[in-house]
């Protein structure tokens, strides 16, 4: 059983990561055709928007696992059929639940690959892969501390304590220098909306504007302040983490922030529960793609259980993405709506898996 073991888990792995490079290698492609119009912007190079690329893959790897699990075990398992030797293995002793036990196996190795990515690989070099795009293509430098987000401008170093999902800032200070750095001002304004094209309209500001040398300073205080600045929120949107690019902990720590400022927590919610959730999705790809084993060829070709399988995981990032949306739109349980495609594929695999077993 050992060695039946190793080679149904040969076979799998070895079409898994196949169909994952050939999925990586699409998707790169296309984010390289797609960075081609800002290749010339400022300083954005060819080789930068190479190395960019290579640094999205990651969170694509993340993305993907579990579409390309199940890709991968329908194509091993789909041949295995053709080939008669899942026959032989189900003569043999080999019943349809050990034949789970097996894949979820394999499936639990990919589960913890995919978790790793999600949450340690990918948020790392899609910082890294934002980072290198905007200090190519903007001047703009920026950098995310403690004490909140930080960013060059130019002659200014600016601090926003906080980054609103509509690009509100929230604690904005402003350190105004010279040439020669020597500091002018320092402005402090308490929330910060965007004017197009290229400003913002502070509210509540106070300016301490410092004279020469030092020696001297006045406060300036302003109900609002028009402030141009290279700073946009298509920048900000670089730098402001999404939901589903958080770390589990990370989205923890922010939903009791929320909740502890009486804020609405839904979207963060639904988004812990998806990161929780979403590595298992590949045990439920691996359970989905074990009844294709036991079709034989009059129930169609590799090629159209191949697509069968493309299909169905298209359709569970579908509903995954549905409704999580739904969820936050019609305030239902977190948890339910993270959870709620899963366990419909679940019993779409059981469904499969009890009428495989009655053939």
């Amino acid at each position: 059983m050992r060695v039946l073991r190793r080679y149904i888990a040969g076979e799998i792995i070895s079409a898994t990561l196949l169909v994952l490079v050939a999925f990586l290698g699409l998707f790169a492609f296309f984010d390289l055709i797609n960075e081609l119009g800002d290749i010339g912007k400022g300083d954005y190079r060819l080789q930068h928007a190479a190395l960019f690329v290579l640094l999205t893959v990651p969170g694509h790897v993340y993305e993907l696992m579990p579409i390309a699990a199940l890709i991968g075990a329908v194509y091993a398992l789909a041949q295995l059929a053709a080939h008669s030797e899942m026959t032989v293995m189900r003569i043999s002793g080999l019943s349809t639940w050990r034949s789970l036990t097996m894949v979820l196996r394999i499936g639990l190795l990919f589960a913890l690959i995919t978790f790793a990515f999600g949450e340690v690989v990918a948020p790392q070099a899609e910082r890294a892969a934002q980072a290198l795009r905007l200090k190519a293509l903007t001047s703009v430098i920026a950098q995310e501390f403690r004490s909140g987000l930080w960013v060059k401008d130019d002659f200014r170093f600016v601090n926003v304590r906080e980054v609103k999902p509509d690009s509100r800032l929230v604690g904005v200070k402003i350190y105004e220098f010279d040439r020669d750095y020597r500091l002018q001002s320092i402005s402090f304004a308490e929330q910060g909306e965007y004017l197009p094209p290229n400003s913002w309209r502070l509210i509540d500001v106070t300016r301490t504007v410092l004279g020469q040398g030092g020696l001297s300073s006045r406060i300036e205080k302003a109900a609002e302040y028009v402030w141009t600045s290279d700073l946009n929120p298509d920048i900000l949107g670089v730098l402001l983490v999404q939901p589903d690019k958080m770390s589990i902990a990370n989205l923890y720590r922010y939903t009791r922030h929320l909740a502890d400022n009486r804020q609405n927590t839904d979207r963060y919610d639904i988004a812990l529960w998806k990161k929780a959730v979403y590595p298992l999705a590949v045990l439920v790809m691996m359970g989905l793609a074990l009844p294709f084993a036991y079709m034989n060829a009059r129930s169609g070709g590799i090629s159209l259980k191949i697509f069968a399988g493309i299909m169905l995981g298209l359709v569970f990032h579908l509903l995954n993405s549905l409704f999580a949306h739904l969820g936050a739109i019609n305030t239902w349980p977190p948890f339910a709506s993270a959870v709620a495609p899963a366990l419909l594929f679940v019993l779409l695999a059981l469904l499969m898996l009890w009428r495989a077993g009655r053939a």
